[in-house]
């Protein structure tokens, strides 16, 4: 495995960004210590062709000026939305940041994809990358407790790219991180994500309201738009979808907190596969509606529905919701959530 470090922009107050890409004989991905971006995924096609299948910006100053995509971002505290951006604790009020209408996302204001982590290149049994890590203070974005947090992106010769979320904290609070990138498996900016091919291991998904908030119903999956346990087009029922774009969460059949796959994503000219599994509960599936006019990498102005997102995670409002997965951790206990990308091309 080969590990670089490169210089990748300065901030206002001098402090200095880096980049790190991670690379075996077959592909690499780029990750930087601000926002624990991923910012490169780049693998060969079956006849040999290396594109870069993760969507982005050239450079850091177009990743300081936007939230826009949030392309390749670590978000949390909680990822995914909060109703009326507040939740009840342990007795107590909690209010988070509006940035979403009436609604919390991703972070709110101050998103993890903002700040600048520390840094640590790691070899580990599952394979070799960069350890990030920082701490999140009590009231940060509202939530209570100090959060320390450690990331690993790893990558090993099987072609697994490895995320693995840990955290600790000093006072009850919910916790559910993950990343944001978006793919194209026939390259970033290379067309739309609509003919390219989906498996999902989920029986059912969560209904939402025209606020994308859950109702707390499970919704099964036969018979509807929504079912993808036989591999179709994304774009094949696309058009019948509220809004005309695929943005819910889908429950991930087996048992939480236990790897098992969920994801079987394919692009058939390139020969390209991403096999996702996961210990998460959920995963939120984007089409990239909103993408259109966004300028990325080397110039392109990305298409609607240019890029794919798949979230793994817990589920959405859970703070709200007694019967979804807990999401509160508490002092003493060691929060993990662990995903898998494994690539191959054929």
């Amino acid at each position: 495995m080969i590990i670089k470090e490169h210089f990748f922009g300065t901030f206002s107050d001098g402090k200095e960004a880096h980049l790190f890409t991670v690379s075996n004989r077959d592909m690499s991905f780029s990750v930087t210590d601000y926002g624990c971006l991923v910012t490169s995924i780049i693998l060969p096609s079956k006849n040999g062709q290396k594109d870069d299948i993760a969507l982005g910006f050239s450079s850091f100053g177009a990743y300081t000026q936007t939230q826009k995509g949030y392309f390749g971002a670590l978000v949390g505290r909680y990822a995914n939305r909060i109703k009326n951006a507040a939740f009840s604790l342990d007795g107590e009020e909690y209010h988070l940041d509006k940035n979403e209408g009436a609604n919390y996302v991703h972070g709110g204001f101050n998103g993890y994809n903002h700040r600048l982590w520390n840094s640590q290149i790691i070899e580990t049994p599952e394979g070799a990358g960069i350890r990030f890590t920082g701490l999140s203070p009590d009231g940060d974005q509202g939530f209570p407790g100090n959060l320390e947090i450690e990331i690993n992106y790893l990558l090993n010769d099987k072609n697994d790219f490895i995320q693995i979320y840990r955290a600790w904290t000093d006072k009850d609070t919910p916790v559910n991180i993950t990343n944001h990138s978006s793919y194209n498996l026939r390259g970033s900016g290379k067309g739309t994500i609509l003919d390219q091919d989906l498996t999902l291991h989920c029986d059912s998904y969560l209904e939402v309201d025209s606020e994308l908030i859950p109702t707390g119903n499970y919704s099964s999956v036969e018979g509807t738009i929504y079912d993808f346990r036989k591999s179709k087009a994304i774009g094949k029922d696309q058009a019948k979808t509220p809004n005309n774009v695929y943005d819910l969460c889908f429950i991930i059949n087996g048992q939480a907190n236990t790897m098992r796959p969920c994801v079987e994503y394919y692009e058939r000219d390139s020969g390209r596969h991403m096999m996702v599994s996961t210990n998460q509960p959920g995963l939120q599936v984007y089409t990239g509606k909103r993408l259109e006019g966004l300028e990325g990498k080397t110039g392109i102005v990305y298409r609607e529905y240019g890029g794919l997102v798949l979230e793994t995670q817990n589920m959405p409002d859970a703070p709200n919701h007694k019967n979804f997965p807990n999401c509160i951790l508490h002092p003493g206990e060691t929060y993990e959530s662990k995903t898998v990308y494994s690539f191959f091309w054929s």
